[in-house]
């Protein structure tokens, strides 16, 4: 029930804050290729190892949640 509210949360905030303050996109393709277009690349690399850090740390995050037992 709350994952909604949750996800919708984040995006609201980010939306509110981060994206007056900074510009920053919550959509890594979209920086991307507007950095390419534009050729304004010097900070896309934030955009790509953030990316790819986030997938990875997932991972383990995923695995350590699923072999929690489950208290009902």
């Amino acid at each position: 029930m709350f994952a909604g509210l949750a996800i919708g949360s984040v995006v609201l905030l980010e939306a509110m804050f981060a994206g007056l303050i900074c510009g920053a996109s919550m959509n890594p393709s979209r920086s991307i290729a507007l950095a390419l277009v534009s050729g304004h690349t010097e900070h896309v690399w934030v955009y790509i190892v953030a990316t790819i850090t986030g997938a990875c740390a997932a991972i383990p995050v995923w695995k350590y949640l699923s072999n929690q037992p489950n208290n009902q």
